[in-house]
């Protein structure tokens, strides 16, 4: 590889760690929350993601401010505007918390959340009589369905007490939901990594049940795709990705499980090489002329917080991935246009570290 893709292959993997943070907030203090275990609980084991988002506290953090004031604003939604009128609920003050599982259902993605906060049940039950359907399930629970778009199926929702709510875009997929009540050993290997994560308002976990490699390789642009990256993504058993914020900076840590030793080790090695060499590139006589000096240091900074390290936990061998985002990052990262030129592969030194 030459230097310049080396350098645009690093702040592609760092820009995609933090991106699935900002994804994932955007799709919908360090200590856990009362209710994330019961929403938690009730996710299906079959499920490929969970997410998890805890609201109320996201929204005192001056980290996510910040965040919100830098990330493009949408277009006003007309629609969205109306159904807050009609049902006085508005996600960005009333959510507390969500938890979303995706799922294969015969051969589609399947969405299944539950959410807790302030609902007007009375208000939300009429909206969705006159712009939906309403049902009445054995359980004389009423499940509404209301039409999303056109080209997408129909929203189905229920209310499993007045201040939580189960929405699903699968007709069948309340049915689920109610069977999840019951003890399922499949929700199992879940929960070692919910416990992990017990201190992270905001988390992914992915199981593998795909080559996440493979989908890295076909979506990257030409110029940034790495076949020994894919080719170690699609060794993972599991992917975590959750952010901590901490004043004005947002701790994101991605953990990469496996069940063999081979693979985190190369990993970690490769991305110890890949912060390595974007720390020589940003250096380069070069990239100073052509990166404006906040930028660059900002850059900087962010290489310099990176934490590599693997974790042996017996059955399960990990590579975390620490890194520390700054307002100052995101400021960079508004004004830097996309490092281009493609390059021959580089085998990084090995400075991974091994823990318990």
């Amino acid at each position: 590889m030459t230097k310049n893709k080396w350098i645009g292959v690093s702040l592609l993997f760092i820009a995609l760690i933090v991106g699935i943070f900002f994804l994932g907030y955007m799709w919908f203090t360090n200590r856990s929350s009362p209710g994330r275990a019961e929403l938690l609980a009730l996710m299906p084991g079959d499920a490929s993601t969970i997410f998890f988002a805890d609201a109320s506290i996201l929204r005192q953090a001056p980290f996510v401010a910040q965040l919100m004031a830098w990330a493009p604003k949408p277009q006003a939604d007309a629609d969205y505007a109306q159904f807050v009128r009609d049902t006085g609920f508005d996600y960005e003050r009333d959510l507390d918390r969500i938890a979303v599982a995706n799922y294969k259902k015969s051969g589609r993605n399947t969405l299944l959340a539950v959410a807790t906060g302030r609902f007007d049940e009375k208000k939300i039950a009429e909206y969705a009589r006159q712009h939906g359907k309403v049902f009445v399930t054995p359980e004389k629970n009423p499940v509404f369905a209301v039409p999303m778009t056109d080209a997408s199926p129909a929203l189905y929702f229920t209310f499993l007490r007045s201040n939580e709510i189960a929405l699903t875009d699968d007709e069948s997929g309340l049915d689920k939901l109610r069977r999840l009540a019951r003890p399922d050993t499949s929700r199992a290997e879940w929960q070692p990594r919910f416990d992990r994560l017990a201190g992270s308002p905001i988390f992914i976990v992915v199981q593998q049940v795909a080559a996440a490699g493979d989908t890295l390789a076909t979506q990257a642009p030409g110029g940034l795709r790495s076949p020994q990256l894919s080719a170690l993504l699609n060794q993972l058993q599991w992917i975590s990705i959750a952010g901590i914020p901490d004043c004005d900076t947002l701790r994101v840590v991605t953990e990469c499980e496996s069940s063999t030793e081979t693979a985190t080790r190369q990993l970690a090695d490769m991305l110890n090489g890949v912060i390595i060499l974007a720390n020589a590139g940003l250096n380069d006589p070069k990239t100073r002329q052509q990166l404006a000096p906040n930028v660059r240091q900002a850059y900087l900074d962010l290489l310099n917080t990176a934490e590599i390290s693997r974790i042996d936990r017996n059955q399960t061998k990990s590579v975390r991935i620490v890194l520390n985002v700054t307002p100052n990052f995101l400021q960079a990262a508004k004004s830097v246009s996309p490092l281009g030129p493609k390059v021959p592969a580089v085998t990084p030194p090995n400075k991974s570290t091994t823990r318990n």
